[in-house]
């Protein structure tokens, strides 16, 4: 399953992303279907379908370690920001390889969705 993954083949660097940054445990791209001024998807290298697949603290820590990160870089800390994980098909989750959504640039609302 890994090998047709979208994410994972935008990790192989297969399909063309506009990736913003990575390092040796995620990868950070501009979402093509944007919700907000800012939305970036963080993915870890390594295949994980869901949430509810994710063994390892330490990979939903360095997604979010990295969202932090891009939330400053893109001018968005000091106004606020939101980070998203969607699990399985009633979260709302359409590619099945763990990702977060970093969300900014506008005022959220609340409940969303």
């Amino acid at each position: 399953m890994a090998n047709e993954c979208l994410f994972c083949r935008i990790v192989k660097k297969e399909i063309p992303a506009s990736i913003v940054a990575e390092n040796g445990h995620c990868i950070a791209f501009r979402d093509i279907n944007p919700q907000a001024p800012t939305h970036i998807l963080v993915i870890p290298r390594q295949h994980v379908a869901s949430l509810n697949e994710a063994k390892d603290p330490a990979v939903i820590a360095q997604m979010h370690q990295m969202a932090v990160q891009l939330a400053k870089a893109e001018g968005l800390s000091e106004r606020g920001y939101r980070t998203v994980i969607n699990t399985n098909a009633d979260g709302g989750q359409t590619v099945f390889h763990i990702h977060l959504h970093l969300l900014g640039g506008r005022h959220m609302t609340w409940p969303p969705g």
